[in-house]
């Protein structure tokens, strides 16, 4: 969580272009148009359908994020009153020594929506903070909120997902993460190496969790991986 929601977006594309790049430069370098053994056919099939179940893959969620910020307005009006009370009350310094010994919920407001789940996709709004009480990230903008962030399965850090784990949609969660379970090691922007961190998460609603598809086996041993 220490990029804002583009950035996370963009670093995310790249590296499936990346990706994707590398395999289909691969697999239009052994498979000669003119003589294609059955293998090689074989394999042209199986990238083809990656493609084609990938492409539609980016339309889904493309579609989703968009839906989320064609109803920006009304959210940050329903939401933005309860993450700023919260950010008002809470955002500030903490123990470091403290917030490393072991993960820590504070629950804020009991929520009546679905229970969050280890395969629940869902939006949020959310404020992170470091121990010296200065905010990294979150989707408070001024005086309105930004567009939700999507919480996809395994798309965030364990301390994330394990301290939202069983709350409700519509509650609120106070998360206090030790590094290993956060960053560890890695320095990232505006979060030094071995940084325990807090969070406010805000699930609002539930949304269709949509599967990426996974790169064939054989396409990755054949390009190297």
């Amino acid at each position: 969580m220490a990029t804002t929601t583009a950035q996370r977006t963009g670093i995310w594309i790249i590296a499936i272009v990346l990706t994707i790049g590398t395999i289909a430069g691969f697999v239009a370098m052994i498979i000669a148009p003119s003589n294609q053994t059955a293998d090689e056919q074989r394999l042209n099939t199986i990238y083809a359908k990656y493609q084609k179940d990938y492409t539609a893959y980016q339309k889904a969620t493309e579609a989703q994020q968009g839906d989320l910020e064609k109803r920006q307005a009304i959210l940050s009006a329903k939401y933005y009153g309860a993450l700023k009370g919260y950010s008002d009350k809470y955002v500030g310094t903490f123990d470091k020594a403290t917030a490393q010994k072991k993960l820590t919920v504070q629950e804020l407001s009991k929520g009546s929506g679905v229970a969050i789940g280890d395969n629940t996709t869902y939006a949020a709004y959310y404020i992170g903070w470091t121990p010296d009480g200065k905010v990294f990230d979150g989707t408070l903008d001024g005086a309105k909120l930004k567009t939700p962030f999507i919480v996809r399965p395994g798309g965030v850090i364990k301390g994330w997902d394990e301290g939202t784990k069983g709350m409700k949609i519509g509650g609120a969660r106070l998360i206090t993460i030790p590094s290993e379970q956060a960053y560890g090691s890695q320095e990232k922007e505006n979060i030094p190496a071995d940084t325990p961190l807090r969070f406010i998460v805000l699930p609002i609603e539930t949304l269709q969790t949509i599967i990426e598809p996974e790169i064939p086996e054989e396409l990755l041993t054949g390009a190297g991986y």
